[in-house]
């Protein structure tokens, strides 16, 4: 394989993983000090789900914006990339748990990825722009 091509795996991989792992350790964390529950998940706050959904959002942006300044060559397409994986990834899960309320919080996550993902993307580009 190309270089290039490993390069762009990888950031693609550490944008994914870096959004992952911040999600999960927030999630552990509130989980421990009582503050949130993930079973039954719906019967935390509406408040607290919207924090949920606010943290994820943020993450995402963090970790496309790692992922441009990462990116071998074309930044935002790499993010753009990374926000359809996302979505797919999103509307999976959509799919899997449609059993599980709250019914929007998934939907919710799916709605903000791509625009998550370009956000960060763009805060990038313009320190790399800046430079």
């Amino acid at each position: 394989m190309k270089k290039g091509i490993l390069q762009s795996m990888g950031a693609v991989i550490l944008g994914i993983a870096s959004g992952a792992i911040l999600s999960i350790a927030t999630d552990k964390i509130l989980e421990k000090t009582g503050v949130m529950t993930t079973d039954p998940f719906d019967a935390n706050p509406v408040w607290l789900i919207m924090l949920v959904v606010l943290y994820r959002t943020i993450y995402n942006i963090v970790g496309s914006y790692l992922l441009a300044k990462l990116a071998p060559n074309n930044p935002m397409k790499h993010v753009i990339v990374l926000g359809i994986i996302g979505v797919v990834l999103g509307i999976t899960g959509t799919i899997v748990m449609r059993h599980m309320p709250p019914h929007w919080y998934p939907i919710a996550l799916v709605i903000l990825t791509l625009p998550s993902a370009w956000f960060g993307g763009k805060l990038a580009m313009r320190k790399i722009n800046h430079k």
